[in-house]
């Protein structure tokens, strides 16, 4: 297993093909190749599993022609080598390598569709100028393709003329080169939001980037590029006209045979081979399989050792856990069996999520994967390759929309044996109708609502649909477009993530065939899919396994999860960055997931999984790098005012001054005791002013302003928003408030819960009958005015949040205006009179609590005697202060002389060199905040 990567059309550039392979190392962290020759690049990671000595790439034939790089293994190398040598090849390596190449060689691209394995690969004709690509029978290895424009550097690197192209196992290596700016392709995810697809074709996530499908080849030259298919499989499947019944020991036996045959293929290594054992039949199959060739000394099975190594994902405590059923499996082998099993938390899955997401390079439909990446990252450490049970589910009808479609073909071709069937299924289709009836019953909207209506709009004529009439129309689609690719993409990037080759038994193409030739009982009977393998298995599996009706597979506890980790989550759908995606509802979004929180609504984990994963990897994959942090920069200079250094000189309307200081501390929690605080930071940073002290000659006036964000917090009045259960009524009249970005914010349901809870119903059902009866006069906006005033008493402005838009953890969390807020003022005075010398004592004016931000201030609560509207103009939100999120807290001198261009003494003239005092942050507890204002 490797990976490969290249280009066509650019000039000679080994350093743009070692920033590829780098980009994709963990494919083939034994060596690594680069090969130039005229307009072609081929670079090659080589993860070693046969012939470890040889087989180095790229690899090029005696003559020179032909050189290739290949991803894969193709498991009847040895007999194509006979053939090869019967017409007088000679080979030098015992690798399937060279058998690759000397196939080519000698068949050209007829020799993909003799191969019986998994593929990518690239083969340069030198003679010829062509570059040709192939993708396996089944798509189980991956390779992309991006036409690019050269980009001519005047030295001969990276240079050309005309159109390039750039291929790769990984995305990530194509985006490695520069020369594709990463996009997001718009249609793909608005089908993934919308129809839980991807993978289905040839585009990807990535605009300008896209995937060779299943059993496809590309020759590029001059000429240009020509896509076509080298074989003929899916055709062959969707042809194969078997009888609907007439299955019988002989399609038992070749079941048993073929499955039998295609494991010892697979087993063929020359380092340590293990198995991913879920508990299902599929994978419980292949390891019974397995131990067979073992205790009958199969040679095949050497590569096995004395004990086969299992390897399992298993959630004690939660609904989905399996781990029963692969001790039944591990009991039905022999003795020679380890099982190594990894129990995975929710904890782990979040601190995983960012390499997931890098792992993946696209979204995926659940965290299922995440199972399969953790099992892979356990058998990293004890084997180099793995088997599992990928493609049975598709070719014998082990999903649920599979059965119906055979209950629909059957009804159409014979009635009375189509309810017959169905009575047999009825257990397992009640499932489906009972979820679908809680789904009307609870109501709660769909998907579609959670999207902005203008990215609907924009692909308003694009639909979905699958092959719903015909039992094997529709395996061959799940095989090939709807399905199984998706499954192959998540595998192939969790295995080799940790550097593991992963191996599917099931998706060899003679046992599919095989499997496609037999009547259709052997797929669905009585009531059971899967009844030929059932039948196969009876006699080596327990009936727990053989018998199963519920199927789970390698997957999470989604639901469970998401509960444990919900202030994740919300964080996540509050970020600023989520607000501003062009896809996304914010609002809608964060009802909706409330709404299904609290056990209502249609929607379910899956469609939050979605949304969560795509805005994770838009984050990873399209936004701009993040700049250096900005936060230990000077101060930056207010609009309302001149900077001068820590002081920011603000011109009152009267054309007097006020210098606003603001005031450093740590971040203030609602553990802290805020008289304590002030009074500690305003004493403090008072001692180093020095001459800039309100005192002495000066005689200036002065104020403590202080956030009443930190009153609110150290009142305990504020809430992270996943802390608060929302009702029905709340969020039913939070649709009449006013949804923006800063402000008040009852527009978002948790804030009117909050506001429902510190005021009662009664007083905003009023509220919202002054809104209505406003509406009819052409008033707006009343509701929000009454809501506001009625919790925040003078300006509903001091209720704060989640803002859309707004930097964490003014987007998490909801704060309710400060209790009393002139008290609390008076309060804070009080113990500071008690604190300062007499000289600041008696010029100091009192305590002012503000809600401010850039807009402008208001006055909460105040002990001063002067002018409310003169003290909301002493007063400017500094933009660094909010970045830094550490100055709760400002000194305002009002020095009441009028302002003019002339200098104002010998301390005005120079730069203030006192920065806010900066105090060593105390272990803290709880809410907390340090926001201005």
């Amino acid at each position: 297993m490797c990976g490969i990567a290249g280009y066509f059309g650019l000039g000679p550039d080994r350093g743009l093909l070692e920033r590829m392979g780098a980009a994709q190392r963990h494919r083939g962290p034994d060596d690594q190749g680069t090969f130039v020759d005229g307009p072609v690049g081929l670079a090659h990671q080589r993860l070693s599993i046969i012939d470890r000595e040889g087989g180095r790439q790229p690899m090029a034939t005696a003559d020179g022609r032909f050189v290739l790089a290949y991803n894969g293994e193709v498991y009847n190398y040895r007999a194509l080598r006979a053939q090869l040598e019967a017409e007088s090849r000679t080979f030098v390596t015992q690798s399937d390598t060279e058998v690759v190449l000397q196939a080519y060689a000698a068949w050209g691209a007829d020799a993909f569709d003799r191969f019986n394995g998994m593929f990518a690969l690239a083969v340069w004709d030198r003679d010829e100028q062509t570059l040709t690509l192939a993708r396996d029978h089944f798509g189980i290895k991956p390779l992309h393709l991006s036409r690019v424009t050269p980009q001519d550097d005047g030295a001969g690197g990276s240079g050309g003329t005309g159109e390039a192209w750039l291929f790769a196992s990984e995305i990530k290596p194509i985006l490695a080169t520069g020369l594709r700016d990463p996009a997001p392709d718009e249609r793909t995810i608005y089908r993934y939001l919308r129809h839980r697809v991807h993978d289905d074709g040839a585009s990807t996530f990535f605009e300008g980037i896209e995937r060779l499908l299943p059993g496809e080849m590309a020759t590029i030259s001059a000429r240009g590029l020509e896509r076509r298919q080298f074989a003929t499989l899916q055709q062959d499947l969707v042809a194969t006209r078997p009888p609907a019944t007439g299955a019988g020991p002989e399609t038992v036996a070749a079941m048993r045979e073929g499955l039998k045959e295609s494991i010892a293929l697979r087993l063929r290594a020359d380092v340590p081979v293990g198995t991913s054992l879920s508990g299902g039949l599929d994978s419980s199959a292949i390891a019974v399989g397995i131990d067979r060739l073992l205790t009958a000394h199969d040679d095949s099975a050497v590569a096995v050792g004395h004990r086969q190594q299992t390897f399992s994902a298993v959630f004690s405590g939660y609904r989905n856990d399996e781990e029963r059923w692969v001790d039944d499996a591990v009991a039905a082998c022999s003795d020679r069996v380890e099982s190594h099993r990894v129990r995975p938390t929710s904890d782990e899955m979040f601190a995983d999520l960012a390499d997931f997401v890098r792992t993946q390079e696209e979204p995926v439909v659940s965290t299922g994967p995440y199972a399969q990446y953790r099992v892979m990252k356990e058998a990293s450490r004890h084997v180099t390759v793995m088997l599992d049970g990928q493609g049975a589910d598709e070719m014998l009808a082990g999903y649920v929309p599979q059965t119906v479609t055979h209950l629909r073909d059957l009804l159409a071709r014979d009635r009375r044996a189509g309810i017959a069937e169905a009575f047999a299924t009825r257990d397992v289709l009640g499932t489906v109708v009972r979820a679908r009836l809680r789904t009307r019953i609870r109501g709660g909207g769909s998907f579609g609502e959670l999207l902005r209506p203008e990215f609907v709009a924009d692909h308003a004529d694009d639909s979905y649909a699958v092959a719903g009439a015909d039992l094997r129309h529709r395996l061959v689609h799940d095989l090939f477009v709807a399905s199984l690719p998706a499954l192959l993409r998540y595998e192939d990037r969790n295995s080799m993530r940790f550097s593991v080759e992963g191996r599917v038994p099931f998706l060899d193409p003679q046992l599919v065939r095989t499997v496609f030739a037999m009547p259709d009982d052997a797929i669905i009977s009585g009531g059971w899919n899967k009844a030929v393998l059932r039948d196969a298995e009876q006699d080596v599996l327990p009936p727990s396994i053989t018998r199963r009706r519920n199927k789970i597979g390698f997957t999470t506890p989604q639901n469970e999860w998401f509960h444990e980790q919900r202030e994740q989550i919300y964080r996540v759908f509050l970020s600023e960055s989520f607000s501003r995606r062009p896809y996304f509802d914010q609002a809608e979004v964060l009802s909706a997931f409330d709404l299904w929180l609290s056990g209502r609504g249609s929607l379910d984990s899956m469609a939050f999984w979605r949304i969560l994963n795509l805005e994770l990897w838009l984050r990873e994959f399209i936004d701009p790098r993040p700049e250096p942090d900005e936060s230990a920069r000077p101060a930056t200079v207010s609009t309302l005012g001149t900077s001068r250094g820590t002081g920011v000189d603000l011109v009152l309307s009267d054309g007097s001054l006020a210098r606003q200081h603001l005031v450093g501390a740590p971040r203030v929690t609602d553990q802290d005791d805020l008289t304590s605080l002030v009074v500690e930071h305003v004493t403090a940073y008072l001692d180093v002013l020095g001459d800039e002290r309100p005192a002495g000659a000066r005689s200036r006036r002065w104020y403590v302003f202080v956030s009443g964000e930190v009153v609110a917090t150290t009142q305990h009045r504020t809430f992270d928003v996943w802390d608060i259960p929302v009702t029905r009524i709340a969020r039913l009249l939070s649709r009449h408030a006013t949804r923006t970005g800063a402000g008040v914010g009852f527009g978002s349901p948790f804030a009117m819960q909050l506001a429902i809870d510190e005021v009662g119903l009664p007083r905003l059902l009023t509220a919202a009958a002054a809104d209505a009866a406003g509406r009819l006069v052409g008033r707006r906006g009343l509701f929000d005015t009454v809501v506001g005033s009625i919790v925040a008493g003078r300006d509903e402005r001091a209720v704060d949040g989640p803002n859309q838009g707004s930097a964490r953890a003014a987007n998490t969390s909801i704060r309710l205006a400060p209790k009393d807020p002139a008290a609390v003022a008076a309060l804070l005075s009080k113990a500071l009179r008690q604190a300062l010398p007499d000289e600041l004592a008696a010029t100091f004016c009192g305590t002012v609590v503000v809600d401010a931000d850039d807009r402008g201030c208001t006055v909460l609560g105040t002990d001063a005697a002067t002018a409310v509207a003169r003290l909301e103009q002493m007063f400017a939100d500094d933009p660094w202060g909010r970045g830094a999120g550490q100055t709760p807290l400002a000194l305002v001198l009002d020095d009441r002389r009028v302002a003019s261009a002339e200098p104002r003494g010998r301390d005005h003239q120079r730069q203030a060199s006192v920065s806010p005092l900066s105090v060593p942050a105390r272990a803290r507890v709880g809410h907390s905040t340090g926001r201005p204002g």
